[in-house]
């Protein structure tokens, strides 16, 4: 599979919408993950990260211009134990919920499809990352329509054992502008991990994000050992 910079995978489109970034430091010493939207419409664009518990959550920034919180607002980022969960929509707390109750990431996932937002069907992409014993691992799931069609839901679950240090495996909804907007297509993709401080990190994924339709992004860099974090959001909204 080829392996893109950061920088080019980001730049090689206008519109990713929501993507989720999650793999093993240079070092081999943090899971690192990220997370951004994306956003067209001015509902989709008055929206910010604020942290919530050990996760976060999305938020109206201007409360008077929300038309419509459905799809919107959500808790992308949830803590489950050893376990940090990440997804672009309120299926965090399906996976959160049923993860608690002995399920794994998988069957939860089947009780959820794409998001009902015809003609585009969002994928949902979902990312878990378990950290055990100094040892890392981690999956990442799409829930997407059959070429478009909103009567058929395909369901993909990619799982990563003892990652490579410096690599990390990106997904995101959609594959280009379109409208309808086209899926995403194929397995997660693989981007190099440079060896940098969470600042700096956040900090090349931010301005290579599409200046006019970025909107906030997360970032998250957990030892592996101990499982202690250390985040960071920046949003476009201040």
């Amino acid at each position: 599979m080829i392996t893109k910079t950061i920088a080019d995978e980001l730049n090689s489109l206008e519109y990713h919408g929501r993507g989720i970034m999650i793999g093993k430091s240079a070092d081999g010493k943090k899971a690192v993950t990220a997370y951004f939207i994306m956003g067209r419409s001015e509902n989709s664009r008055n929206r910010v990260f604020v942290e919530d518990g050990e996760g976060i959550r999305t938020q109206a920034f201007d409360p008077s211009k929300m038309v419509d919180p459905h799809l919107i607002i959500y808790a992308p980022v949830r803590v489950l134990g050893n376990k940090t969960i990440v997804t672009n929509g309120d299926q965090t707390d399906t996976i959160y919920e049923l993860m608690d109750k002995q399920m794994t990431f998988e069957q939860a996932l089947r009780t959820r499809e794409f998001e009902d937002d015809a003609p585009n069907f969002t994928p949902r992409i979902s990312g878990i990352i378990h950290l055990d014993g100094g040892e890392m691992n981690y999956a990442m799931s799409i829930l997407k329509s059959a070429d478009g069609d909103g009567s058929s839901c395909q369901r993909y679950t990619y799982a990563y054992s003892d990652p490579i240090c410096g690599k990390a495996k990106f997904i995101h909804t959609y594959n280009a502008a379109g409208n309808p907007l086209p899926s995403f297509e194929g397995e997660p993709k693989t981007v190099e991990l440079p060896d940098v401080s969470i600042d700096e990190l956040t900090d090349l994924i931010w301005t290579n994000l599409n200046e006019d339709n970025k909107v906030s992004l997360f970032v998250r860099y957990i030892d592996i050992e101990t499982g202690k974090y250390e985040s960071r959001i920046v949003n476009k909204n201040k």
